[in-house]
């Protein structure tokens, strides 16, 4: 065990961070899986903890097993991993699942395991790795607008194009996250705005064929997406059952909460294991406890922040920013959809929402991030022993030591 603790490298206080989140999640997913057992009838409450602690577990074990990679290989790794990302995003699409009746051609069952598996999570990861991967190795060239077209562009559209039938969001804000970080990266500006032009146009058109050709273009959720901003716009309390739910759950928290598993809405809002949690949360810690959550999330987007700065080359700045800043964006995403800024996402509170792919590739990032801040420690230390070396002092008290 204490060898395996002086294995732990990188930012301490991302990974107290992480440990905190990871922890309290079981009272909220605990309390919240009542639900699932006595209102949908499925399983226990006991064997919802236990499969949340295994994920969990595994999560950590992900993050200790990736942040020993030296982060430089990650470059490479990205341009392997997208072959494979989009063979897997159009196996996802032929052969999604459904369950109970619905379209959920998001995922894909693990042979053997039973266990589904959602391939545009990871394909987000793999996706803002290989574009920063694209802009450290062009910061110091002229960007070649019709050149980073072939090399940049279409295999992120790809990937995006395959991803936005079934996952409006998710898409939306995979497309978002990596304007920001080609902007950080210095791409030109004028060109991004080219990009977000053909981005639009292209939702428009696939939007239009879909209501067209519903025959001929299956397994989207169109009429999902549609019926959700229609319902948030419209502010028809009948229309925005989750939403009213939600915000029940958090006004009736008041300042301290209910306490734990002492949720009420829990047994009436749907999903409240995973996109609503932050509701359940606000109910039974109370304004007390939802803000704290709030700044676990804020005090782990600093941390992000200084290992960018901290990161002796460009590549890992990005990297850092690039697989970091989407957890702390999909975490607001969902908070705002409990407190009614947004309108329905199915985005996940990132290490506390249930799910083992969200966890998993939530633990895989944040295992990137901390190889990254483990590289910049240890030169920072390699650096201090020199300087410390050369000094004359310290050479004769070796000698004589």
């Amino acid at each position: 065990m204490k060898q395996l603790i002086s294995n732990i490298k990188g930012d301490k206080t991302v990974w107290a961070i992480t440990a905190v989140l990871a922890i309290f999640s079981f009272l909220p997913v605990y309390s919240a899986s009542t639900n699932l057992v006595y209102v949908a009838g499925e399983g226990t409450t006991l064997g919802y903890l236990v499969k949340h602690a295994i994920l969990i577990l595994l999560g950590f074990i992900i993050v200790y097993t990736v942040h020993r990679i030296p982060y430089k290989y990650f470059s490479g790794l990205s341009v392997l991993l997208m072959p494979v990302v989009i063979v897997l995003l159009v196996f996802t699409l032929a052969q999604g699942t459904v369950i109970g009746g619905a379209n959920a051609s998001r995922w894909i069952q693990i042979p053997f395991v039973g266990v589904g598996f959602q391939t545009s999570t990871l394909a987000v990861v793999v996706l803002m790795m290989f574009v920063s991967r694209y802009l450290a190795r062009n910061k110091e060239k002229e960007i070649n607008f019709k050149e980073s077209l072939l090399y940049l562009w279409l295999p992120v559209a790809l990937v995006l194009v395959l991803i936005l039938p079934a996952n409006l969001s998710t898409t939306a804000m995979s497309f978002f996250m990596i304007m920001i970080l080609t902007f950080l990266g210095g791409y030109p500006v004028k060109y991004l705005m080219y990009i977000l032009g053909m981005g639009a146009v292209v939702l428009v058109l696939f939007i239009l064929l879909a209501k067209a050709f519903p025959d001929v273009i299956e397994n989207t959720r169109v009429a999902t997406w549609n019926s959700r901003i229609e319902n948030y716009l419209s502010g028809d309390k009948e229309d925005n059952y989750q939403l009213e739910k939600a915000k029940i759950a958090i006004a009736s928290g008041e300042i301290n909460g209910k306490g734990p598993g002492k949720s009420t809405q829990k047994n009436f809002l749907p999903q409240s294991s995973s996109d609503f949690i932050y509701a359940i949360i606000a109910e039974e810690f109370g304004l007390i406890g939802a803000i704290l959550v709030v700044m676990l999330y804020i005090g782990l987007l600093f941390r992000i922040v200084i290992i960018t700065t901290k990161s002796d080359t460009i590549f890992g700045t990005l990297l850092t920013l690039g697989v970091g800043l989407p957890i702390i964006f999909q975490a607001f995403v969902n908070i705002g959809v409990a407190v009614g800024i947004f309108p329905v996402t199915g985005q996940p509170l990132p290490l506390i929402s249930t799910g083992g792919t969200s966890i998993w590739m939530t633990c895989f990032a944040i295992g990137v991030v901390l190889s990254v801040s483990a590289a910049s420690t240890k030169k920072s230390e390699e650096k201090a022993r020199k300087e410390n070396f050369d000094n004359p002092l310290d050479i004769l008290h070796e000698a004589v030591g």
